[in-house]
């Protein structure tokens, strides 16, 4: 049985190196991941890192180990953020 993702939470900072938000990610209201690092691409799309542990390169904490799932959380980290950024500009708008 395949999980579903059930929340995706975005907590904005201040962009750096292209890192603007973080996103945290629940699957069934029973599995918790955290830390994904949303960065923007030159071309103005924005791509997902999983956090890592250890200095360098290090390691994964986790990571999808499929394509599917990679683009399922992908897709839904995304959308979320461009829903939380259109929210904010709209706002920007109105003030």
């Amino acid at each position: 049985m395949k999980m579903r993702i059930s929340d995706v939470q975005i907590i904005p900072i201040k962009p750096r190196d292209g890192l603007v938000a973080f996103a945290n990610v629940i699957f069934d209201d029973d599995l918790f991941l955290g830390s994904m690092g949303i960065y923007t691409r030159p071309d103005g799309h924005y791509r997902i890192t999983y956090p890592k542990k250890g200095s360098g390169d290090g390691f994964n904490v986790f990571h999808p180990i499929n394509r599917s799932t990679a683009q399922e959380i992908e897709s839904a980290v995304i959308g979320k953020y461009e829903e939380f950024m259109e929210e904010v500009n709209n706002m920007r708008k109105v003030i």
